[in-house]
């Protein structure tokens, strides 16, 4: 199923820096994670979606754009955000 308001509700709350936050670099990463996991998982049943996966490539140069942006301006933050995400090794 694909991103609820309640789960993305849930994703910005728990990523957000103060209380207004919704649009921070790690809360876009957060949910084009979460929207990168839910194609991962759709493109296991339809193999043959092309137009969907490049969407998804698109999805994914946009989240290692912000994850550079991030890394560049506060490195602490960077490290956080990818361990709470288990993504890069």
């Amino acid at each position: 199923m694909p991103l609820t308001a309640e789960k993305k509700t849930d994703l910005i709350a728990s990523y957000r820096i103060h209380e207004k936050d919704c649009g921070s670099p790690q809360v876009q990463i957060a949910l084009l994670t979460e929207r990168i996991s839910y194609l991962n998982e759709h493109f296991r049943a339809h193999r043959q979606d092309h137009a969907s996966r490049r969407g998804l490539l698109l999805m994914v140069g946009k989240r290692k754009r912000l994850l550079d942006y991030l890394r560049r301006r506060d490195p602490e933050n960077y490290r956080q955000t990818i361990e709470r995400l288990g993504i890069r090794k």
